[in-house]
């Protein structure tokens, strides 16, 4: 409880360098996973993608082998067939030719129920809206890669982007393994899990500039230790913003989806709520180690490491004492006097003179003539 309350106030360490290891480990193998499902499984594509025509029946009673079973005698026994509610059932068929549709929708009403809804979209549809889907992750990843190197500078674009790429690829695995259906909504909601994962990994940066910019002079503190210090500072507000995001996504799950029925809230929510999870573990694991690696391997921190490694007589580059050294270094932030914005000292205020015993104030002194 002790140490849940400081990383709360910002006060513990934990010794995030020490965890980054294993945390590799888990994503390599999360991403190996989700990639091996990718090529061998493939995604489910929405028909909005693929083109094509869907058929929502109504039909009683019914189930998945009786619908599959009526598009067989139809010729259609290609066609995908998912239980929408106790009573209806959606068919989703690769016929895009008007008559041929037109014949399976009869069948369908004569030998399984009422067509509710029908819908049909031409292929050239489905690549156009593949293609913009396409061009506006590509754009969103050069804009951003800009921005951050103008920013910041190119090593922590390169984390910002692989981070976002390894949410990307967990999120688009969850969807592949789960079969759950990739739809234009799907798309808005991965373009938006980016936003918000270079949002949090944007706030870790910024507090590790911060950071640097205090204690870097005193070439005390390997850029490992500067990093597991900032995250210190942040990690509680990365965690409450996720927890605040994914209440109002997880409302929306179970009450548009589940109570209401409402089949692209779910498509939306549960892309959003995987890479709310996801982003926010990345700027702390992905983002964070590899940016500190990069940073290491420069001339003046490589310099300052093995100036701090020969003087403590261990590695610290390998997580050990780096708790220890977060808590010196936090102690000597907080010791180190703030700059005013002309860059000089902060002017203090002059001390004011304390009353005289029994509340009065002292005689102010005359002036020499």
């Amino acid at each position: 409880m002790k140490a849940i309350r400081g990383l709360y106030r910002g006060e513990s360490a934990v010794d995030f360098p020490g965890l980054w290891r294993r945390a590799a480990i888990g994503s390599g193998a999360a991403v190996l996973v989700g990639l091996l499902s990718f090529v061998v499984l493939g995604l489910n594509l929405g028909l909005d993608f693929e083109g094509g025509t869907s058929y929502e029946v109504r039909a009683p009673g019914a189930s998945v082998a009786d619908a599959r079973e009526v598009l067989a005698d139809l010729g259609a026994a290609e066609a995908r067939v998912q239980l929408v509610d106790d009573d209806r059932v959606l068919v989703r068929s690769d016929v895009q030719d008007p008559a041929r549709a037109a014949e399976l929708r009869a069948g369908l009403e004569a030998d399984l129920g009422d067509v509710v809804a029908f819908e049909q979209v031409g292929p050239t549809w489905g690549e156009e809206v593949t293609d913009k889907a396409v061009t506006a992750l590509l754009v969103f990843f050069v804009v951003v890669a800009l921005y951050i190197a103008i920013r910041l500078e190119w090593k922590m674009a390169v984390g910002a982007l692989v981070a976002v790429a390894h949410d990307i690829v967990l999120s688009v695995g969850v969807y592949s393994v789960f079969r759950f259906e990739i739809t234009p909504a799907t798309v808005i909601a991965f373009l938006t899990i980016m936003g918000y994962s270079l949002y949090d990994t944007i706030v870790v940066y910024d507090k590790v500039r911060e950071v640097v910019a205090r204690l870097g002079a005193t070439e005390r503190y390997t850029y490992v230790e500067l990093m597991n210090l900032a995250l210190n500072r942040v990690a509680m507000r990365s965690i409450n913003t996720s927890i605040t995001s994914a209440i109002p996504v997880v409302s929306m799950l179970l009450v548009g989806s589940v109570a209401m029925g409402a089949a692209t809230l779910r498509e939306f929510a549960v892309a959003l709520l995987v890479g709310i999870v996801v982003g926010s573990y990345s700027s702390l694991f992905v983002a964070s180690a590899l940016v500190a690696r990069l940073k290491e391997r420069e001339e003046r921190w490589s310099r300052i490491g093995d100036k701090v490694r020969g003087r403590s007589g261990d590695d610290a580059s390998t997580g050990t004492r780096v708790i220890d050294r977060s808590e010196a270094a936090a102690a000597e932030a907080r010791a180190t006097p703030r700059r005013a914005p002309g860059g000089g000292p902060a002017k203090r205020r002059p001390p004011t003179s304390t009353p005289a015993p029994g509340g009065v104030p002292p005689r102010p002194r005359k002036k020499k003539r």
